[in-house]
């Protein structure tokens, strides 16, 4: 049970935490002004700004004075309170929960694979002319941004990074990661697969706290500055130092910062995993 003061104080805290992120992006958005880093985000993940912002408790939370969480789906009047009803969500709320619990379940199996050094970035502009970020140099330039993938094995198991490798690169791949096999295939060292935690969380809106959407989203913006530092694109302009993946020292400064994030991703998924059951008839 939530005094109306604790829900709403609880609902500012979280305004103003992602109001971080979602302010500058409005502004640059307004400004006409793309950012190689924060907008994948914001795009790539699709959901809108004003949402992120908006707080709901998830579910065994009762609200007293919530008369205004009754526009948000899947809430209902209890007593004096409002709660999120599970019964009332829409059915793509459980079916999304089954596979999200059946995919984090499966990745949290497995050992982190810390190898390959952020090489999926390399391989989406490999003997291409028209790099996927045109506003920002490449720091080898063309050809030597090719030849570090004809240096190094590359091995990435995540689908929705291997799906933009040029066509010159995906043959160079070790395996073949296709949808379908997501599951078999996903791995917690991956960078792609914590930042899709925050994914996760929001596909399952409006069932998941905020507080553990914005806490995937903060992870999320972690791991994207590590993925686009270790690119091969030149981000100077932008206040970011390179990871030289290039280099033995590059390649374990990455490892390190790749095992680390593993650990940190490990507790929202379990969070995660919870919720689905949560949601889930027994």
């Amino acid at each position: 049970m939530l005094d109306e003061a604790v829900w709403r104080e609880r609902a500012a805290a979280h305004r103003a935490r992602v109001e971080r992120w979602t302010l500058p992006h409005r502004e640059r958005r307004r400004r006409g002004e793309p950012h190689p880093v924060m907008d994948f985000l914001f795009t790539y993940y699709s959901l809108r700004p004003v949402r992120l912002e908006q707080w709901q408790p998830g579910p065994g939370a009762l609200l007293l004075g919530g008369d205004e969480l009754l526009a948000v789906p899947g809430h209902v009047r209890d007593g004096d309170s409002v709660r999120l009803a599970v019964d009332a969500l829409a059915p793509r709320v459980t079916t999304t929960a089954a596979f999200v619990r059946d995919l984090l379940l499966a990745t949290a199996s497995r050992p982190a694979r810390l190898g390959c050094f952020g090489l999926h970035e390399w391989a989406m502009v490999y003997r291409s002319d028209a790099p996927r970020h045109e506003q920002v140099p490449l720091r080898l330039g063309a050809a030597g941004t090719d030849a570090v993938v004809d240096s190094l094995p590359v091995h990435c198991t995540h689908h929705d990074a291997f799906r933009f490798f040029t066509p010159a690169a995906r043959p160079l791949n070790a395996m073949t990661p296709e949808r379908a096999d997501q599951i078999a295939n996903e791995q917690p060292g991956c960078l792609h697969a914590t930042m899709d935690l925050y994914k996760w969380a929001y596909k399952l809106l409006p069932a998941t706290p905020a507080e553990l959407v914005a806490d995937c989203f903060a992870l999320a913006v972690e791991v994207r500055e590590l993925d686009m530092r270790a690119s091969p694109y030149d981000l100077s302009g932008y206040g970011y130092s390179p990871v030289r993946i290039e280099t033995p020292a590059g390649r374990a400064e990455y490892a390190r910062a790749q095992a680390g994030f593993a650990r940190r991703a490990a507790p929202l998924r379990r969070r995660l995993v919870e919720l689905c059951e949560a949601l889930l008839p027994s």
